[in-house]
């Protein structure tokens, strides 16, 4: 319009042109004020539709803006108790690792009674089992309590003079609990004869069955595999019993005896300590045996002279 206007020679062309261009506006204007009747209620219809899609798309996005927001914040939530789960995994696994050490504290402390007890029964496998235990905890897990310094130098002491014990043990039974039985059935076969005025000399000590470690060794080295009798299974497995005696079977206990000092890593001090009291030990044995044939012999006499007195 502008470049028409100005390329016009006079006002009157110009006039003129303006006229026809403000004609031809105002039937356009005209023209589309007739199309606007005409499809008003299409027009209505797009235009609250677009109105109505634009409303929607700007919803969706707002929604997605915060649907994005929910995410992020979901994830560093996420993240937190992820950590704050593994926290508690940690702190877990420390408080039990500690009620375990206390635990394991407390019965510690009761070693000492529980090894008098133990002692005291001869139940010698059990004390030295308890013993080395309680040792080994003291010095692995529990090195760093303080507070248990006086009981750690109380039964490492004990278990450095353990194996003395056992081996005293392991020597009465050797030398004096075999000897022993060996002089009682003399002195009861001595009271039989005695009872039934049996004037024939005194039998000699019957030493063939004894369960000497020496038969026992002989006995299991020779036999099968399926004759094993009871009482080489129950001294393979060393295993005390609570409810019986321990000394009733000598070859057991010191079965137990031998476990015992293996367990203290003893053994060498015990072969030791054997060969240096053998020779004064068989001594005392001739020692015992002699005294008990002379007043054997002694008290047979007596039984003699009585028995020829007119009264």
């Amino acid at each position: 319009v502008l470049r028409t206007l100005s390329t016009s020679d006079d006002v009157e062309d110009r006039e003129t042109e303006k006229g026809r261009l403000e004609e031809a506006y105002e039937k356009c204007d005209r023209d589309l004020d007739e199309l606007i009747v005409q499809h008003y209620t299409e027009l209505t219809t797009a235009i609250r539709t677009y109105q109505s899609i634009t409303e929607r798309i700007t919803n969706s996005r707002n929604k997605i803006k915060q649907v994005k927001e929910n995410l992020l914040s979901c994830k560093m939530l996420l993240h937190c108790k992820r950590d704050e789960l593994r926290k508690l995994w940690i702190e877990g696994i420390e408080h039990k690792h500690v009620l375990n050490l206390l635990d394991e504290i407390e019965n510690i402390k009761q070693v000492p009674q529980k090894l008098e007890q133990c002692m005291a029964s001869k139940r010698y496998l059990n004390a030295t089992d308890m013993l080395v235990s309680a040792v080994d905890s003291l010095e692995g897990p529990l090195l760093q309590v303080e507070g248990l310094s006086d009981l750690r130098l109380e039964l490492h002491s004990k278990k450095m003079n353990m194996h003395l014990v056992l081996i005293d043990e392991l020597h009465r039974h050797l030398y004096i609990k075999s000897t022993n039985r060996v002089g009682q059935r003399t002195k009861e076969k001595g009271r039989i004869s005695s009872l039934v005025k049996d004037a024939s000399p005194v039998p000699l000590m019957d030493v063939t069955n004894l369960s000497t470690p020496r038969k026992f060794l002989e006995t299991s080295q020779f036999s099968t595999p399926g004759s094993s009798s009871m009482r080489e299974t129950s001294l393979l497995e060393s295993k005390e019993d609570t409810e019986l005696d321990p000394e009733e079977n000598s070859t057991v206990f010191m079965g137990i005896l031998i476990k015992g000092l293996a367990k203290l890593k003893k053994i060498p001090e015990t072969v030791k300590a054997i060969q240096d009291r053998l020779e004064q030990e068989l001594k005392q044995i001739v020692k015992r045996s002699t005294t008990q044939v002379a007043d054997n012999g002694y008290q047979r006499g007596e039984n003699l002279s009585q028995e020829n007195q007119p009264r």
